[in-house]
């Protein structure tokens, strides 16, 4: 298993942006995806990005406001957010598997970060 950091998160306006970042000393190896947990929701998968940086997939809710992206030379994938709104509030977390699947599903990945807050409230 990967030891995954996740960074980044904090408290924006509704309409502002956010990155996330996911580090790990070997992350250009594995496909990443970003999952997200609401108090009282279940944990629902976001965004992944293949270890190629060619292959990206995307949760309905969240297309065309976030972006997935990786720097494999720095081990690092980000979810870029913009336009956020008040129902993006969640704990984010990144997860890794060793290839890629466009499945959000939880139960796909086996390694995962310790989440970060985020909130958008005004």
């Amino acid at each position: 298993q990967l030891r995954l950091v996740e960074s980044g998160g904090g408290l924006v306006q509704p309409g502002g942006s956010l990155r996330l970042s996911c580090a790990a000393s070997t992350l250009q190896y594995y496909a990443i995806a970003w999952f997200r947990q609401a108090p009282g929701k279940e944990r629902e998968g976001v965004s992944c990005i293949s270890s190629s940086n060619i292959l990206t997939n995307y949760a309905d809710s969240v297309k065309g406001r976030f972006t997935i992206s990786r720097d494999n030379a720095k081990n690092t994938v980000y979810l870029q957010m913009n336009s956020l709104k008040p129902e993006d509030t969640a704990v984010y977390y990144c997860a890794a598997r060793r290839y890629y699947s466009s499945s959000l599903s939880p139960d796909a990945y086996a390694s995962w970060g310790q989440g970060t807050q985020v909130t958008v409230s005004s």
